[in-house]
């Protein structure tokens, strides 16, 4: 058994690494999404173009413009000399919002009366116009206390503190998410196509006069798998480190423990999608039919507490889901072991449920 066993890993090893094309494909993609997404998938909002149309002109609008012109989000405040300009504007997306302020602004201000001023959103961008509506009121906020009348009580403010990640540095949080949701891609792919690739080129006949037994054929395929998409993710996790300069603060050692957990239940995934698919672009579409809904219920994106009930029964069985806690909590808040543990063990269900049900479809498919 352990003879047939080297030669089933060797045998995949080789089919990944053997051809210089495929080494490439396995290493630089990963690579470069990383180095790209980590830039480029980023819910920040910056660079916005407010149009501005200021019908008060007095002391007071002009200075809600200037706060608003020197916030760090804003490229660019455009004037406009109508209603029908502003509009025309936000419909055509040359800017994100609209800012009005009505005539008698300053005025209502002057005499102490409530003072409002109109923004118009562009509902096309939903996400980053609520982002930058929020930045816009923090600002008129922050404009409101210090307009307090002389001697009495000031609006109650609030300071604010972000743990764990006190700048809000958007990487800080993206860049270990995407070192599992990368090694997830390339386990899922690598195993997908292992049995698809043997069935297209007649070997997986071989297979059914071999005295491999179905669980040393799941066996052989699925340690090769493990090793690379556990050393692509220990490579991503470290050029987190030393590349992006992301402070790691928990234990390395159960992070690798917990990445290989992820990565066995994902080619378990992966194999079972092989099993069932007759060509190698089958197997890629099912790859990824199945990879884009474990990235979208993982939490990746969304809070899965703010999905209907039902899909976040349907999260559970996502193995992303746990593994983002770990990675992220381990990079950024020295993950209790505890935790590290209630959020291991599901992963490791999984793993064992996924590898099953592959050894099933593959002994279904041998006989």
């Amino acid at each position: 058994m352990n003879v047939r066993l080297r030669s089933q890993v060797v045998k995949e090893m080789l089919s990944y690494l053997r051809d210089p094309r495929s080494r490439m494909t396995l290493i630089v993609p990963p690579l470069m999404q990383l180095l790209i997404f980590s830039f480029a998938a980023t819910l920040e909002v910056r660079n916005v173009d407010i149009a501005v149309l200021d019908r008060d002109s007095g002391a007071w609008s002009r200075e809600m413009v200037q706060r608003v012109d020197a916030a760090g989000f804003v490229d660019r405040i455009v004037p406009v000399n109508s209603l029908a300009e502003l509009r025309r504007l936000v419909d055509h997306r040359e800017v994100l919002l609209g800012l009005h302020f009505d005539a008698g602004f300053s005025r209502d201000i002057e005499a102490g009366r409530p003072a409002e001023a109109q923004l118009l959103v562009d509902g096309r961008r939903a996400n980053a116009g609520q982002i930058a509506v929020g930045y816009i009121e923090a600002v008129a906020a922050q404009l409101g206390a210090e307009l307090a009348p002389a001697g009495g009580v000031p609006p109650p403010s609030t300071v604010v503190r972000h743990a764990f990640n006190p700048n809000l540095t958007y990487r800080w949080f993206i860049v270990p998410s995407l070192s599992g949701i990368l090694a997830m891609f390339i386990s899922l792919v690598v195993t997908s196509l292992s049995i698809a690739r043997e069935r297209e080129l007649g070997t997986f006949d071989q297979l059914l006069v071999s005295p491999a037994t179905p669980l040393e054929i799941v066996v052989g395929k699925t340690v090769p798998a493990v090793i690379l998409g556990t050393v692509l993710g220990t490579i991503m996790i470290t050029a987190g480190i030393l590349i992006f300069g992301i402070p790691f603060t928990g234990s390395l050692p159960l992070l690798l423990a917990s990445l290989v957990l992820f990565i066995l239940s994902i080619v378990g995934i992966g194999l079972m999608l092989s099993s069932v698919c007759g060509t190698q672009q089958q197997a890629i579409l099912g790859t990824f039919s199945v990879a884009v809904p474990i990235v979208l219920i993982s939490g990746f994106a969304t809070p899965v507490e703010n999905m209907p009930d039902w899909l976040q029964w349907v999260a559970q069985a996502s193995p992303l889901k746990y593994y983002l806690v770990i990675v992220q909590g381990s990079f950024l808040k020295a993950l209790p072991p505890e935790v590290v543990l209630a959020n291991a063990w599901p992963m490791a269900a999984i793993a064992l449920v996924t590898l099953t049900s592959a050894v099933v479809l593959v002994k279904r498919r041998l006989s």
